[in-house]
């Protein structure tokens, strides 16, 4: 097994989706968390490739939730990267924008009873945001990647890989799927989380 930074590469697959064959391939970080690379193409040659940095989410990715727009951001971001041929998302493990499966669950339920989506992680004791994008880098150098085209509606994204030496050398939004369960949610993370906003 390959070493990059503090990441430790466990293997890779073939991965057939209604989107494209892309390979999957999974590494485990210092945290003993396994994150994945999901890509398609030759990444190396060519323009930088398109990348989404994408952070699990169980309800939206796997469950279909129409309380946020990442299961529509995943699915977009594939479909993206199918359409010009290569490209990768790294699959970061750090649900709930890095709370977790059962802390995000109890700040739904206080969305439930009329607090925002900022509110509600505030009033269990995390930031808005808890996540952090180091991996993303590793991932990126594990992947001989220095220049990339990154799919995101979220400066923070940018600033870190920015600080981790990886050139945004583009910036593609990406649409969300709004709908009426998800309005207010994407008007906190524009309004109160500095997310660049999109038309749905």
């Amino acid at each position: 097994m390959h070493v990059h930074d503090d990441l430790k590469r466990i293997d890779d697959a073939r991965l057939p989706t209604r989107f494209a064959e892309f390979r999957i391939e999974i590494f485990e970080s210092s945290d003993a968390k396994e994150h994945a690379v999901i890509r398609l193409g030759d990444l190396l040659s060519g323009d930088p490739p398109l990348v989404r940095i994408h952070s699990e989410c169980l309800t939206g990715d796997a469950l279909f939730s129409l309380r946020c727009d990442c299961g529509f951001q995943l699915q977009a971001a594939l479909g993206a990267i199918a359409h010009a041929g290569r490209g990768a998302v790294l699959y970061l493990r750090q649900e709930g924008r890095g709370i977790g499966l059962g802390n995000k669950i109890r700040a739904y339920a206080l969305q439930d009873k009329g607090s925002d989506t900022v509110e509600a992680n505030q009033q269990l004791g995390f930031p808005a945001d808890a996540r952090e994008y180091v991996v993303a880098g590793q991932l990126l150098r594990a992947l001989g990647l220095s220049r990339i085209r990154l799919m995101t509606n979220n400066p923070k994204k940018i600033d870190a890989m920015t600080r981790d030496g990886i050139e945004i050398v583009e910036r593609i939004p990406l649409h969300s799927g709004s709908n009426s369960h998800n309005e207010a949610y994407l008007r906190d993370k524009v309004d109160k989380m500095g997310h660049w906003p999109v038309l749905a």
